[in-house]
C-alpha cells in the first residue's frame, strides 16, 4: 500500500514508517518538526519507498496520486508543563492538530477512497472513576482543565472520525493508545520512565510525585505498533484500547527501574503538583484488541526496558 503517516518524525510515528517500510509498503512522512525530530526519519532518507513532506497538518493537504491509507498521528503529546514542546505549551497548535488535522487528513482519505486510522488516547477516559477502562466508558473529563487542550482534541478527533464513518462510508479506525515507550522517546517528555530511566541511567535517585501511589500500564513500542497495524487491516471502526494491560503503581514502577538498570541512588518522594489533574490511575482493558485483533503484548518490562536503555545512553553521552 502507498500510506500517508503524519506526525511521522515523532515517537510513535517513526516506529511506524519503521514498521510500514520493513513490510514492503510505501510511505509518505509528513510532520513540521515542531515536536518531532528529523533524526528519527533520517536513515530513512535514501529509501525509494520513502517520501517526506514537511507540512503542518492544521494547513490543507494535497499529496499527488493515490493514497491507500492515512495514518494521523501529528499532535504535540508531552505533558510536561515545563517542556517548550509539550501541549501545556503549545495549547493552540494541539488543538488545531486534533481538530483541523484530522478534518483535513480525513478529507485525504475520502477523496482516495483509503483507510484512515486516528491516534488517539486513554486520555480521553480523564481521570477515570472506572478501572480498568473499556472502550465504552466515557470518560471523567475537565473540558475547561489545563489538560484540556490534548484531551479534548482527542475527543473531538474521534467524534469527527466516526462522523465521516457514518455520513461519507469512509474506512475509519481509532486505536485508543496507553503509556508507551522505547526508543526515540524525548528525553524531557515529561512521563515517567524518561524521567526515571535518565535519572537512574545518571545514578541519580528516582524522583516519585507524591506517595507513588497512582498507577501506570506501560506498553513496549515494538508491541503497540504491532497492534495498531492489526487495526488498520481490520474491519472494526470502533475505537480499540491498546496497551499492556499490567497495572502497577509509580513507586513499584521505579523500584523496577532502579534494580533492572542497578541503579544505588535510591527514590526521593517530592509533592504533587495536583494543578496538572493527571490520572490517578490508567489500566486498559484490552478484551475487544484481543477479540477482535488476536493481539496482546508480548514484551515483560524489564525485556522492553533493556531494549530501550541503549538508546537513552547514547542520548545521554554515556556511550
Amino acid at each position: 500500500m502507498r500510506i500517508l503517516i503524519t506526525g511521522a518524525a515523532g515517537f510513535l510515528g517513526s516506529h511506524l514508517c519503521d514498521r510500514l517500510l520493513a513490510d514492503g509498503h510505501q510511505v509518505i512522512g509528513m510532520d513540521n518538526f515542531i515536536t518531532g525530530s528529523p533524526n528519527n526519519i533520517a536513515h530513512h532518507a535514501s529509501n525509494e519507498n520513502f517520501t517526506f513532506y514537511k507540512h503542518d497538518v492544521s494547513n490543507y493537504i494535497f499529496i499527488p496520486g493515490k493514497v491507500d491509507a492515512v495514518m494521523h498521528f501529528a499532535s504535540p503529546a508531552s505533558p510536561n508543563p515545563e517542556s517548550p514542546v509539550g501541549y501545556f505549551n503549545l495549547p493552540i497548535q494541539t488543538m488545531k492538530a486534533g481538530a483541523l488535522g484530522t478534518h483535513n487528513t480525513l478529507g485525504v482519505a475520502k477523496a482516495n477512497d483509503a483507510r484512515y486510522l486516528l491516534a488517539s488516547t486513554s486520555e480521553i477516559y480523564g481521570d477515570p472513576l472506572v478501572h480498568p477502562q473499556t472502550e465504552d466508558y466515557p470518560g471523567n473529563v475537565d473540558p475547561a482543565g489545563t489538560r484540556a487542550v490534548y484531551d479534548e482534541a482527542k475527543r473531538f478527533a474521534e467524534s469527527l472520525t466516526m462522523a465521516y464513518h457514518r455520513t461519507h462510508k469512509v474506512n475509519t479506525h481509532i486505536v485508543r493508545i496507553f503509556n508507551t515507550y522505547g526508543s526515540r522517546m524525548d528525553l524531557e517528555d515529561g512521563r515517567a520512565l524518561p524521567n526515571f530511566l535518565k535519572q537512574a541511567l545518571l545514578g541519580q535517585p528516582l524522583t516519585v510525585f507524591g506517595d507513588g501511589g497512582q498507577t501506570r500500564s506501560f506498553c513496549y513500542v515494538d508491541d503497540l505498533i504491532e497492534g495498531i497495524i492489526r487495526l488498520l487491516d481490520s474491519d472494526e471502526h470502533e475505537p480499540v484500547n491498546i496497551g499492556n494491560p499490567h497495572e502497577m503503581t509509580i513507586l513499584q514502577f521505579a523500584e523496577a527501574i532502579n534494580e533492572i538498570t542497578g541503579n544505588i541512588g535510591g527514590i526521593v518522594f517530592k509533592p504533587n503538583d495536583r494543578s496538572t489533574r493527571d490520572p490517578q490511575r490508567r489500566q486498559p482493558d484490552i478484551t475487544r484488541a484481543r477479540t477482535i485483533l488476536g493481539w496482546e503484548p508480548k514484551y515483560s518490562l524489564e525485556e522492553g526496558i533493556k531494549k530501550t536503555i541503549p538508546y537513552f545512553k547514547r542520548k545521554l553521552g554515556l556511550e
